[in-house]
């Protein structure tokens, strides 16, 4: 089952629930997903979609951030609802032992030098560990591997 079709059922399954967080969420995702088909002209697959669902999750946790730092906790809360909602679609998190592992792998691979070559190393990491594991902090670990 691709991961447009695991939406629409848990849209349903929300529906028939009357889970107005979870339906509302879901709407949100399939609504961006739709919104990136209908701007390419293409059939998104499921590491795009992936990565709006990815993405939707970021946006939650600044939005979450800012409204804290506001005193807005209300807000804050159902910003949280949202990203474990979102989150029962997203691949099990990688560990960090993984990650370094796998940044590892790709800096010997790559025959990286420095950080004049982060990006090739990036190119071959990212596609390893979307939707898994912070880009944010990969991008740490990248930097500090190749500044050692």
């Amino acid at each position: 089952m691709t991961l447009i079709e695991q939406l629409k059922e848990s849209m349903k399954d929300a529906m028939r629930a009357k889970d107005k967080v979870r339906l509302g969420t879901i709407r949100l995702a399939l609504s961006a997903v739709k919104q990136l088909e209908v701007d390419g002209q293409k059939t998104l697959g499921d590491d795009e979609v992936l990565a709006v669902l990815t993405k939707m999750v970021k946006q939650r946790k600044d939005s979450v951030t800012q409204y804290i730092e506001g005193g807005r906790q209300d807000l804050a809360d159902i910003e949280i609802a949202e990203i474990a909602v979102i989150e029962t679609f997203l691949p099990a998190a990688m560990a960090q032992e993984e990650v370094e592992a796998l940044i590892a792998k790709a800096v010997a691979d790559t025959g990286a030098q420095g950080m004049q070559d982060m990006g090739k190393v990036m190119a071959v990491v990212k596609p390893q560990v979307q939707g898994r594991a912070d880009m944010g902090l990969v991008s740490q670990v990248v930097k500090a591997k190749l500044t050692a």
